[in-house]
């Protein structure tokens, strides 16, 4: 019986066409497997990311459950008075928690001079505030800047939050600013922190510098309600500023150091001391200060299993309550 003749060249070469296509298919099917674990592998990282994360800014509304605790207790245990008994001003408290750790620093945070008060009126309708304008300018020749130019700051500060279009004298408005590169406009509204001042004309870095550790942006623009209980020798530029320069700095120094270690009983102690004798300051720098602390700040810094979250809030209390007035996911600058 005779047998079909097979090619077998032919046959070998099918064979070998046919491996080649299943090593094909493997090796897509393999590339396709991994990008797939890959994918499921970078998704249950960015979900436990999220996760982290999302119960670190959780840590932070703790801190500031925590932070308002602490001010209602300051505030009764020396009712119409908050003094620096117990050192909590500006001191990092450390809670240790699973995975991680929360710190937190409660300061005053009217300690300074509030930007914002270089005006007055009413959002969108913001006007120069005579009193505020005096203050700042009072401050800045308190930083040893020249009087003309602490006129000229004080005037940019004006123009970049007033609503009238035409600078002041000598100000700097919307044309100053769309000549740079990058062009930019004037805010027309109240500072959210003060770090804006950068962008302001006139407020150079040595200048920001300065001011940076005595000034402040409260959510309002009235004059910053200065605790003379919690002021500390640092602060001492902020009375001489108060007095428009009656009281000279070692003079301020030496006032804050005379304050009883209770703290000052009432405003008349104060303004009667014999180092302000013949100082007769502002009638609103008088109404100005206090005895007791309205604004806080609360910078916390949150670790939780290896996600980091930086908060900031800002507290008022007045009337015997306290509220969150504004929060940040950065620390304030």
């Amino acid at each position: 019986m005779n047998r079909p003749l097979v090619n077998r060249p032919f046959v070998n070469r099918q064979s070998g066409v046919a491996l080649l296509i299943v090593l094909l298919l493997v090796a897509v099917m393999s590339v396709l497997v991994m990008s797939v674990l890959d994918d499921i592998r970078f998704g249950l990282r960015r979900a436990s990311n999220a996760q982290s994360m999302a119960q670190a800014q959780w840590y932070a509304r703790g801190a500031e459950t925590l932070a308002m605790a602490q001010i209602d207790r300051l505030a009764s245990r020396t009712p119409g008075r908050t003094t620096l008994a117990g050192d909590w001003n500006g001191r990092p408290v450390v809670f240790p928690v699973e995975h991680g750790m929360i710190s937190a620093t409660l300061s005053d945070a009217s300690a300074c001079f509030n930007l914002n008060s270089v005006v007055e009126g009413a959002p969108e309708l913001w006007q120069r505030s005579g009193a505020g304008s005096r203050q700042f300018a009072a401050l800045l020749r308190a930083l040893d800047v020249p009087a003309r130019r602490a006129d000229a700051l004080v005037a940019a500060l004006v123009d970049w939050i007033d609503a009238d279009p035409r600078p002041g004298e000598p100000g700097a408005e919307d044309a100053i600013y769309q000549s740079r590169t990058p062009a930019y406009r004037t805010s027309g509204a109240l500072l959210a922190e003060p770090s804006e001042l950068r962008a302001i004309a006139g407020f150079d870095e040595d200048t920001y510098t300065r001011l940076r550790p005595h000034v402040c942006a409260l959510p309002t623009d009235a004059l910053s309600p200065i605790n003379l209980n919690t002021v500390e020798e640092d602060d001492a530029v902020l009375l001489v500023m108060l007095t428009d320069g009656a009281l000279g700095p070692d003079a301020a120094r030496r006032l804050i150091r005379a304050r009883p270690a209770g703290g000052w009983p009432d405003l008349d102690t104060f303004w009667s001391h014999r180092l302000l004798d013949g100082i007769e300051a502002p009638a609103s720098a008088k109404d100005q200060v206090a005895l007791w602390t309205r604004f806080f700040a609360l910078q916390s810094q949150i670790e939780y299993a290896g996600a980091q979250v930086m908060s900031s809030a800002m507290f008022e209390h007045d009337a015997g309550r306290t509220w969150l007035v504004e929060r940040r996911l950065a620390p304030l600058e």
